[in-house]
């Protein structure tokens, strides 16, 4: 028998043999934590696939990350790791099937901000608990949410556009209203002290259209989005919501950097197991996210589409769940703000 998620002796061979393609020491630390305690816990579960819910279609972002990370979880463990895609009320979906799930490690979210940091301030009656109903396995990865705008605007900066701003009206496009880019928005306009006009879009690649056509001033998206037509001199880059500069475009300055401290709006994705899940369960599968995220290669696929890894505990990422939690539910309901 396998144990779902953890290793067995009969795939020991497998895991060696991971270990040795990737060449990497994180992978010796890992093989360390996971085969230990494998032989224990080997009889109390079945060998059906770990399940990675996705809580949006297939083809997206979030949806390419959690397959590259499921495939090589799957060569590291030796046990199949599947993504299941469960679309649907920005993540609640998704969110709701996992809570209700087995405690096993055999289910797990792979949950990005908007299902359990933004979801709780816009949803009346929401159907599980972010804090109580999950248990932390880790953050896996996040991405910059960036202002752009057309590559002809004269504006170079985002004070220049705020200054824009107090002049005549400038619209500004976001990927759904309570999404992560309206958030952004909302905090750069409380920074700024002026007012945008806010055009929500249901996706992002006709608000890329139209700031590439002029019928946009400029649009708050999430690097992925972007990436190409900024890279292909479409779009101008004005300015980055992470603390850091964003590694897909390091001569971006950040909106803190530009005077507007408190803009901060990242997208990211990680991974939550069912409430009481076992710690060492929880452990194992930690070590193991850590150990993809850690690889050379994978690291360098996920630049490619501009989102960067970023490993932790599982005790760093409920602190880090807690905080953002409070910090967009402070937000929405100071500004008003409502979903779709």
């Amino acid at each position: 028998m396998e144990a779902r998620g953890l290793i067995v002796p009969q795939r020991l061979d497998r895991l060696y043999g991971a270990i040795a393609r990737w060449r990497s020491p994180a992978y010796l630390i890992v093989a360390l934590v996971l085969i230990a305690p494998a032989t224990a816990s080997a009889q109390d579960h079945s060998n059906r696939p770990i399940k990675l819910i996705v809580g949006f279609t297939a083809g997206g972002t979030t949806d390419f990350v959690a397959r590259l990370i499921a495939e090589r979880l799957t060569g590291l463990l030796g046990h199949s790791v599947v993504v299941e895609n469960k679309p649907g009320a920005n993540g609640a979906i998704a969110a709701e099937y996992v809570a209700k799930s087995e405690p096993d490690g055999a289910t797990l979210f792979f949950s990005t901000v908007g299902a359990v940091a933004i979801n709780p301030a816009l949803r009346s009656n929401l159907p599980y608990d972010p804090i109580k109903d999950f248990s932390p396995v880790g953050l896996a990865v996040f991405n910059s949410t960036m202002l752009v705008v057309n590559a002809a605007m004269h504006v170079k900066s985002a004070r220049e556009l705020a200054a824009l701003a107090k002049e005549r009206p400038v619209a500004i496009g976001v990927t759904g209203l309570g999404a992560i880019s309206h958030l952004g928005l909302e905090l750069f306009a409380s920074a700024a002290g002026v007012k945008f006009a806010a055009v929500p879009y249901r996706g992002a690649s006709q608000a890329v259209t139209d700031v590439i056509g002029g019928q946009l001033d400029a649009l708050f998206a999430d690097v992925p989005t972007i990436i190409a037509q900024v890279r292909a001199g479409k779009l101008k880059a004005l300015a980055a919501t992470s603390s850091q500069r964003s590694q897909a475009f390091p001569d971006v300055p950040t909106f803190g950097e530009q005077g507007f401290p408190d803009t901060v709006a990242n997208q990211w994705a990680g991974i939550l197991a069912p409430a009481h899940t076992p710690v060492p369960t929880i452990t194992k599968l930690n070590a193991a996210l850590n150990a993809v995220l850690d690889d050379p290669d994978t690291r360098a696929r996920l630049a490619q589409v501009g989102v960067t890894p970023s490993p932790d505990t599982p005790e760093e990422f409920a602190r880090y769940l807690q905080d953002e939690i409070a910090r967009w539910g402070k937000l929405i309901r100071e500004r008003g703000i409502k979903g779709e």
